[in-house]
């Protein structure tokens, strides 16, 4: 084999390496869409009772009882993720769900 033939397999290689890579999903997204769809809920529930506070909807008792649940929620989310592998079983993302429903209601009322 000649020098540039060498080169030439070896820049291909490399390269396929880097695109699988890039391509491949974390172990985050690929083994956790419950927690990562139950992050993101309690994320836009904070936000949205900041916003509900300013517009003057929300007092700040209520929003501290509100941020309360949450971090309730995300408590309640770290200790069951921690005891099945770092996921969530159906049963459990749909209870936290169910939980995040209950918050969410009394936001914006």
């Amino acid at each position: 084999m000649t020098r540039t033939t060498v080169t030439a397999i070896a820049l291909a290689v490399f390269s396929t390496c880097i695109a699988a890579g890039a391509m491949a999903e974390t172990p985050w997204q690929q083994n956790h869409p419950g927690r990562t769809e139950v992050n993101h809920r309690l994320a836009n529930q904070n936000a949205r009772i900041h916003q509900e506070v300013n517009k003057g909807e929300l007092s700040l008792q209520q929003a501290r009882v509100l941020h309360r649940d949450d971090r309730q929620i995300r408590t309640e989310e770290r200790f069951m993720a921690s005891q099945n592998g770092t996921h969530l079983t159906r049963q459990e993302w749909s209870t936290l769900n169910n939980q995040e429903n209950a918050v969410s209601q009394q936001i914006g009322r």
